[in-house]
């Protein structure tokens, strides 16, 4: 029988393997922790039986107790939704205005209205519904279409510039590319700068108010706070969404771009669309 090699260092019996001069000492586990990996196992092996665990081809062995926390979520959204319905049929049959007017459907209509929004108007609007360039903020008191909640319930239902519902809200903004020069244009914007900014050039826009009220008073009216009638934006109030500064304003003015909006009615239904009315026009810029 081989003589038992002890280490030098430590005192412990080796095992009597070795690599590369490097000897494994004998230090088994201790009973108490093999015992606790035997019960670990045992209980895995219960678990197994009693719940869903065993992935088959198609699904899953069902577990002796039968139990599902997808059936146990799917029974919390039912009796949520059952919870629900009697709120959704008061909202189907009342207007935009009664609703708001009830403190307790006003209250669950902008709960809805925010979980819709989030999934459905948040990627424009961003999550806080402050815009972003090209697309408005629905926080402030500037509306393109109107900002009570019938006009709102209107923009939201048929879109804005949206071909496929013939309800939708048109306007657009000529290209004066085509009619004004380059020195026009700029004079212009000059001017359209200078209401709310200093202008560049107080001359340049001097000359250019001319060119506005020949050219953009129609839409945006002599003061140029906008025509809500018309989709034509407010020029005087320094909230801009297409385009900000002297050289921006001309680039709009010359060749203008025009947002479009999709009509949510169709996708989302009337509910939905009273209860993102609600919610939009509870943000604080609602009239």
């Amino acid at each position: 029988m081989a003589e038992k090699h002890i280490d030098d260092v430590s005192g412990v019996e080796t095992t009597g393997h070795e690599w590369d001069g490097i000897r494994e000492l004998n230090n088994p586990m201790p009973r108490w922790w093999v015992w606790t990996f035997y019960v670990t196992i045992l209980w895995a092996v219960g678990y197994a039986i009693a719940y869903p665990a065993i992935p088959m081809l198609t699904s899953a062995t069902k577990g002796y107790l039968g139990y599902s926390t997808r059936a146990e979520l799917q029974q919390d959204l039912d009796q949520a939704k059952a919870g629900q319905a009697k709120f959704h049929e008061m909202i189907a049959t009342k207007t935009v205005e009664e609703i708001d007017a009830d403190a307790t459907l006003r209250e669950f209509a902008i709960a809805g209205g925010a979980s819709a929004f989030k999934n459905n108007c948040a990627p424009c609007h961003g999550s806080g519904a402050s815009g972003g360039p090209g697309f408005p903020n629905l926080n402030d008191d500037d509306w393109l279409w109107g900002g009570d909640l019938q006009s709102i319930q209107t923009t939201i239902a048929h879109g804005i510039r949206f071909d496929a519902d013939t309800d939708t809200h048109v306007s657009e903004m000529p290209a004066f590319g085509e009619t004004l020069d380059a020195t026009q244009t700029n004079q212009v914007a000059a001017y359209v700068w200078g209401l709310t900014n200093t202008p560049s050039d107080s001359a340049l826009a001097e000359a250019g108010k001319q060119i506005f009220l020949d050219n953009c008073a129609a839409c945006h009216g002599e003061d140029a706070k906008g025509k809500v009638e018309m989709g034509a934006p407010n020029l005087a109030d320094a909230i801009w969404l297409k385009a900000k500064g002297e050289e921006a304003i001309a680039r709009q003015v010359a060749s203008p771009k025009h947002g479009v909006m999709p009509a949510w009615a169709g996708r989302l239904g009337d509910t939905t669309v009273k209860e993102l009315t609600v919610f939009v026009h509870s943000l604080g810029g609602g009239k």
